[in-house]
């Protein structure tokens, strides 16, 4: 387990409790063990949610200090990567056929890549044959 310094888990006399510090020096703290079903269904959503997107964060953070960092040795960050000479070629990724498709949504689909949506998981939970989502 990584430590977090932001992050803190305390455990005393069977009741837990999480406490989160963020950059902003804005405190989150929650007694889990006071928390109705509800509220602990909404905070679960809440994470769950944080997590999706975590990697299209992370992604950008990481995307805007390659720029920068491509910019202060005065490149631009397509010159170091050569995507550029490669869009000019015409030979850019090609997206995924989807493979899998919400019974409930017809808009939504799958491409069978990368993390599972949130549909898809809960199909799967409830046991649904995952064949019948396939187009």
């Amino acid at each position: 387990m990584i430590a977090d310094p932001d992050f803190h888990h305390c455990v005393s006399s069977g009741a837990v409790s999480f406490t989160w510090h963020c950059n902003l020096e804005k405190r989150m703290e929650y007694d889990l063990d006071s928390l109705s079903r509800k509220e602990l269904q909404a905070l679960q959503k809440k994470v769950a949610k944080a997590l999706d997107t975590l990697d299209d964060r992370e992604r950008a953070a990481a995307l805007k200090a390659a720029k920068q960092a491509a910019a202060a040795h005065g490149f631009d960050l397509s010159e170091l990567t050569g995507s550029a000479s490669a869009k000019a070629k015409g030979k850019s990724r090609s997206k995924s056929p989807a493979k899998y498709r919400n019974p409930t949504n017809p808009d939504q689909t799958w491409t069978g890549r990368g993390r599972k949506p949130e549909w898809f998981k809960k199909a799967e939970e409830n046991g649904v044959d995952l064949s019948t989502l396939e187009i």
